[in-house]
């Protein structure tokens, strides 16, 4: 019988104390899946975190294809997640850092349910780039699409750039994203479901399967536009999209 809180303490403490811990050899459905990040997430509130909206996972349709997948992830995020721009955060608090550009959302009002894109740009407030750092505390970044979910579906760390006004097409931005002064990913934002906006659309859908909304004030991070980065201690990382601007952080 699996034990949701025994795995979801594991991999909360895995995250506190950046240690790596093995995949799980007994299988998880889904279901179990979503209710380990849960509860993973209800010991962070408990320590004072508190929600600020969610991340999208699996966005690209080429991933899901290759993954054989027909729905994407989705985690959590929380402001204890959030790196200043153009500031730092520590090499020592991850595992396996990764980082990928995205686009994110501001909302002004509440969101979920069924709803189309009109229904969805007519919540939001503004809309920025910004850098995913993706983390997973598996050991040699090993899992199963199960054990990422649990696992918060690797979410870490988020940089967001100044808010832009949402007003103008999303559906395909150029993307240079740079580490030391290189760059080492360019593309657009049409590999976020061929639009930023159909992310946005699933993650009202996919947070009212699981009985939530997104609430006035919540950020959601659309997705990786491109292939994550892993990245080094003192690497410095830049992203620039189009129209939107640019946002940078360093792993100190």
């Amino acid at each position: 019988m699996t034990n949701i809180e025994e795995i979801a303490r594991e991999l909360d403490d895995a995250m506190l104390h950046a240690r790596p811990v093995p995949q799980r050899r007994e299988p998880l459905d889904v279901a179990q899946a979503y209710e380990i990040q849960s509860a993973s997430l209800a010991r962070r509130h408990a320590r004072g975190e508190r929600r600020i909206g969610m991340k999208m996972g699996f966005t690209s349709r080429a991933k899901m294809a290759q993954m054989n997948l027909s729905e994407m992830i989705w985690g959590r995020i929380t402001d204890g997640m959030l790196i200043d721009a153009g500031g730092t955060a520590p090499r020592a608090r991850y595992v396996h850092p990764r980082i990928e550009p995205e686009v994110a959302f501001l909302l002004k009002r509440p969101l979920a349910g069924r709803i189309d894109a009109m229904t969805a740009m007519a919540a939001v407030e503004a809309v920025a780039p910004a850098l995913e750092l993706i983390d997973s505390r598996y050991v040699d970044f090993k899992f199963s699409l199960t054990d990422v979910i649990a696992d918060n579906s690797s979410s870490s760390g988020l940089v967001i750039g100044a808010w832009a006004d949402p007003a103008g097409d999303l559906s395909n931005l150029g993307i240079v994203m740079e580490i030391d002064g290189v760059p080492r990913q360019i593309g657009s934002t049409a590999a976020i479901l061929g639009n930023p906006v159909c992310s946005l659309v699933a993650a009202a859908r996919l947070v009212a399967e699981r009985g939530e909304r997104l609430e006035a004030g919540h950020i959601v991070m659309a997705g990786g536009a491109t292939a994550a980065e892993a990245l080094q201690e003192g690497n410095h990382v830049r992203l620039r999209i189009e129209r939107l601007g640019s946002v940078a952080f360093s792993l100190v």
